[in-house]
């Protein structure tokens, strides 16, 4: 009975760890359209002057780009 007991309270906390994992997961990369959505907007407000203020911007999403794909909860080690 306490094998059980055991058991199935590890399956719920691999199961929160997993979901835990998505969502922020899924954070991120919202986290990144909203900055997409910022640096479309500085475009249309700035025009001609858009390489020079718009760059922290542009920088900023390149850079979550790379870094916040979402990912699934299993990892390949290769």
């Amino acid at each position: 009975m306490a094998v059980d007991d055991a058991r199935a309270t590890e399956l719920t906390k691999r199961v929160q760890d997993r979901e835990n994992w998505i969502r922020e997961s899924w954070v991120k990369a919202m986290e990144a359209r909203i900055v997409r959505t910022n640096l479309e907007k500085c475009y249309r407000v700035e025009g001609v002057n858009h390489y020079e203020n718009c760059k922290h911007l542009a920088d900023r999403y390149t850079e979550m780009l790379r870094e916040n794909k979402v990912k699934g909860y299993k990892q390949i080690d290769v």
